[in-house]
């Protein structure tokens, strides 16, 4: 565990926030391209370890996580990060590398979009 405080990550620019991938499930049905958006997605949060990875960052204090505070569930180190990688791809987290350690956080609107996609609710 880190003993360090660390500053909060910069808020990204407009051009690097996460857009909604679709539309409420409930307004209308996807079109091909927002369907495999959503399924990249949820695949990526399909998997018990990548889900208490992308849990374990979006509750830390202050919204971001170290690696090094986050690892501890189960797997190897590798394997961590190969589940932090797949979740980064699938547009869920970011990252910013401080010297030897990487911390993450969860994109800025992908709480909110997931919620809306799943309830129609702004």
């Amino acid at each position: 565990m880190s003993n360090t405080e660390v500053p909060p990550l910069l808020e990204p620019a407009p051009a690097e926030a996460a857009e909604p991938c679709c539309p409420p499930l409930t307004e209308r049905p996807f079109t091909a391209e927002e369907a495999e958006t959503a399924a990249r997605m949820f695949k990526a949060l399909g998997d018990p370890v990548r889900l208490r990875l992308f849990s374990a960052v979006a509750s830390h204090d202050g919204g971001e996580a170290c690696v090094c505070d986050i690892s501890d569930v189960g797997v190897s180190q590798p394997t961590v990060s190969h589940h932090l990688k797949k979740l980064k791809e699938a547009g869920l987290l970011t990252s910013q590398r401080r010297g030897t350690w990487v911390y993450y956080r969860v994109e800025p609107s992908v709480l909110a979009t997931m919620g809306r996609l799943l309830t129609g609710v702004s």
